[in-house]
C-alpha cells in the first residue's frame, strides 16, 4: 500500500523538472540568440550583413570586419578612455559608497530615514531629466569636455545603488560578531576590517561588476559631455553610421570588441563572486 502510494510521485516530479529545464533553456536562448547574432554578424563578409535573405548560420568567414573597425576613428584611444573612467568610477564608488552605507547601518543618527528615502528617490529620476542641469554645473566648474567631469558624473547615477545595495550586506551581518571581536581586544575599526569586511567581499564584488557594467555601457553623457577628440568607446561606435549609411558588419565587429573587458572581468570575478558567497555563508 506504501509503495503504491508513493511512486506516482516520481513521473510528477520528473515533468516538473523538465518544464523548468525547457522553460531554463528558452530563457538561455532568447538572451543568447543576440549576442550570437552579433558574433555571427562581425565575422561574415559585409554583403553578407545586409543581405535581406540571412542565414542562420555563417558560411563565410572573414577578418576584414575587424581590420575595418580599427580604422574607423581612434579605437585604442576610446578604449582606454572607457577603461580610464569604468575603473576609477568603481573604485570611488566602493569606497564611498561603503563608507556611507556602514554610516547608514551601523549609526543611529537625525535624519538617516530621510537619507536612505533620499538614496532611492535619486534612483528615480530618469537620467535624461538630468542631462541639461549636468551640463551646465560641469560647464561652470570647467570640468565639460573632461574624464573627470564624466567621472563625477557616472558617480551620481552609480553610488545610489552602491550604498543601497552595501547596505543590505552590512544589514545582514550581526552586530554580535562585532561586538565579540571587540570584547576579545579588538578596536570598532579592526572588527569592522577583521571581521565584516571579509563578510561583505561577495556584496563589494556584484557591486563593482555592476558599476563596471554601467559605466562600460553608458552613452548618453558621454555623447552630450565629451567631444570626438576625447570620445568613450561607446561613442566610438557611432562614427558606424554616417550619411551614407551603416557600417553593420564592421559595428558588430567593434561591438564585439567592446564586449570583451566585460567577459574577461566576469570570468576572473565569478568564481571568487560564488566563493565568496559560500564563505560569507558559513561565517556568519
Amino acid at each position: 500500500m506504501a509503495a503504491s502510494t508513493v511512486a506516482p510521485a516520481r513521473p510528477t516530479r520528473k515533468k516538473t523538472k523538465l518544464g523548468w529545464n525547457l522553460l531554463g533553456l528558452l530563457v538561455f536562448v532568447t538572451a543568447g540568440f543576440p549576442v550570437y547574432w552579433m558574433l555571427n554578424t562581425a565575422f561574415k563578409p559585409a554583403k553578407d550583413a545586409i543581405d535581406p535573405d540571412p542565414h542562420l548560420f555563417p558560411t563565410n568567414f572573414t577578418l576584414d570586419n575587424f581590420k575595418r573597425a580599427l580604422q574607423i576613428g581612434d579605437f585604442w584611444g576610446s578604449i582606454g578612455r572607457s577603461l580610464t573612467v569604468s575603473v576609477v568610477v568603481v573604485v570611488i564608488g566602493i569606497a564611498v559608497g561603503l563608507l556611507a552605507a556602514l554610516a547608514i547601518s551601523r549609526f543611529a543618527f537625525r535624519g538617516r530615514k530621510i537619507v536612505i528615502v533620499g538614496i532611492l528617490a535619486v534612483q528615480m529620476v530618469p537620467l535624461v531629466a538630468m542631462i541639461i542641469p549636468v551640463f551646465l554645473l560641469l560647464n561652470d566648474l570647467g570640468q565639460y569636455d573632461k574624464l573627470s567631469g564624466l567621472i563625477i558624473t557616472y558617480l551620481t547615477f552609480i553610488l545610489p545603488f552602491t550604498v543601497w545595495t552595501l547596505r543590505g550586506f552590512i544589514v545582514n551581518v550581526p552586530k554580535e560578531l562585532e561586538e565579540a571581536a571587540m570584547v576579545d581586544g579588538c578596536s570598532r575599526t579592526g572588527a569592522f576590517i577583521r571581521v565584516v569586511f571579509p563578510l561583505l567581499a561577495p556584496g563589494m564584488v556584484a557591486t563593482s561588476v555592476y558599476g563596471f557594467i554601467q559605466a562600460w555601457n553608458e552613452y548618453l553623457y558621454a555623447l552630450m559631455l565629451m567631444s570626438q577628440n576625447h570620445q568613450t568607446a561607446t561613442v566610438w561606435l557611432s562614427n558606424f553610421t554616417t550619411q551614407h549609411g551603416t557600417e553593420y558588419a564592421p559595428m558588430m565587429a567593434g561591438s564585439t570588441m567592446m564586449a570583451v573587458p566585460i567577459v574577461i572581468l566576469f570570468l576572473l570575478v565569478q568564481r571568487k563572486m560564488a566563493a565568496g558567497l559560500t564563505a560569507g555563508a558559513v561565517k556568519g
